[in-house]
């Protein structure tokens, strides 16, 4: 039986991060945002038009919800109808989606760094 080393470890264990951060992406942006966005329709208030099929705005609203004091001036989303509308399981998906992301780029850059080019 042949020994993994730690490099095939480490692109395991992406490929297994990756997996969780597409799954965290589609279920925040498929129940939260989705009723975020249906609440916001229902009071006038419209997503960003030049949005439409980039997904920026999913990043702006887990921001928001994970860390409501960091974001008071200039976000992309409506701020104050983003906290007013996210409930409990909207704050759960977003830190999932938040912890999941970090976790998926410190192993990006640490793979990078380790294995990467030696120029």
């Amino acid at each position: 039986m042949s020994e993994l080393s730690t490099e095939s470890w480490m692109a395991i264990l992406f490929f297994i991060i990756l997996c969780i951060l597409c799954l965290s992406t589609f279920l925040f942006s498929r129940i939260s945002v989705k009723h975020i966005e249906r609440e916001m329709a229902k009071e006038g208030i419209e997503p960003p038009v030049w949005d439409k099929g980039i997904g920026a705005r999913i990043i702006a609203y887990a921001g928001i919800i994970v860390f409501p004091n960091l974001t008071r001036h200039a976000s992309l989303v409506n701020i104050e109808a983003t906290k007013r509308f996210c409930r409990k399981k909207d704050k759960q998906l977003a830190l999932f989606y938040v912890t999941s992301a970090v976790f998926c780029f410190t192993i990006m850059f640490t793979v990078v760094y380790l294995y990467g080019p030696k120029d």
